[in-house]
């Protein structure tokens, strides 16, 4: 693939999502293309909507479950970049149009906000519980600019990692005060039970997997920054939503998050 398709398909995502349109899997149309053909569009579509003022805050690892990989038909991790634009306020109302979501699904995770810079390779589970400041329950609502979720772990890559927006809970532990592996999720949609997980779902450890991200962006010369939010991976199937439900999660010894969603 060349830089101007690398491009094209980058300002086509990016269009996909100003519209709230969906496309094509890129894996159908571009059979050829690579891991790393994916993440440099996935940079690209960065880079247009850092043009129009967004700014990163953080990154997320997503797939990182059994559950979430059998309902994806994805098998590895994927990665993607957190931006202000996307970060809403626990227990607030989320518009659908207002933040172009298309066939939203939520997830329940456990978010890390680092106190220390990290640039990994060579970063370990160790390194990044001494990294961190504080975690919190959060809730990433996950959306796919391809066609009915059919996709691949190029096509995540390329699509941001499928991100929508994402809430963090109110509260801040500090990690080293709970075991984040037993750490007990209860998700509720519309008052019912909606699903639920631990913290070792997320490749047995939640600070495993930001380690994983850690090293696997510093290979591409991509650091964690002190102050970022790192959001750690589903420890339950995703829950579809749409306008008019209500989801809420409670973790034990963390906390709780609730969101809203509108037309």
């Amino acid at each position: 693939m060349d830089t101007h398709l690398i491009a094209a398909l980058g300002d086509e995502l990016f269009n996909a999502l100003r519209n709230r349109q969906t496309l094509a899997p890129l894996t159908q149309r571009y059979p050829q293309i690579s891991l790393d053909h994916a993440y440099r569009i996935s940079l690209h579509f960065l880079q247009r909507r850092e043009a129009l003022g967004e700014r990163v805050i953080g990154k997320k690892i997503g797939v990182t479950s059994r559950a979430v990989q059998e309902m994806l038909d994805v098998h590895q991790p994927d990665f993607g970049f957190l931006t202000d634009a996307m970060q809403v306020e626990d227990g607030s109302e989320v518009s659908l149009a207002r933040y172009n979501l298309i066939h939203p699904r939520a997830e329940g995770e456990i978010a890390f906000i680092l106190g220390e810079n990290l640039h990994g390779p060579g970063i370990s589970a160790d390194d990044v519980l001494a990294a961190t400041q504080a975690v919190a329950p959060c809730f990433e609502i996950v959306d796919s600019r391809i066609d009915n979720w059919q996709i691949r772990i190029q096509d995540t890559v390329a699509d941001n990692a499928s991100c929508g927006v994402f809430a963090l809970g109110t509260q801040r532990i500090d990690p080293r005060s709970v075991d984040l592996a037993a750490v007990h999720m209860q998700l509720l949609k519309n008052a019912e039970p909606a699903g639920s997980g631990l913290g070792s779902a997320v490749q047995g450890h939640p600070c495993a997997a930001v380690a994983w991200l850690a090293n696997t962006l510093g290979e591409l010369g991509i650091p964690f920054r002190r102050g970022e939010i790192i959001l750690s991976g589903a420890l339950a199937p995703l829950v579809p939503v749409q306008a008019g439900d209500r989801i809420s999660l409670s973790m034990s010894g963390l906390g709780k998050a609730s969101l809203r969603f509108v037309p």
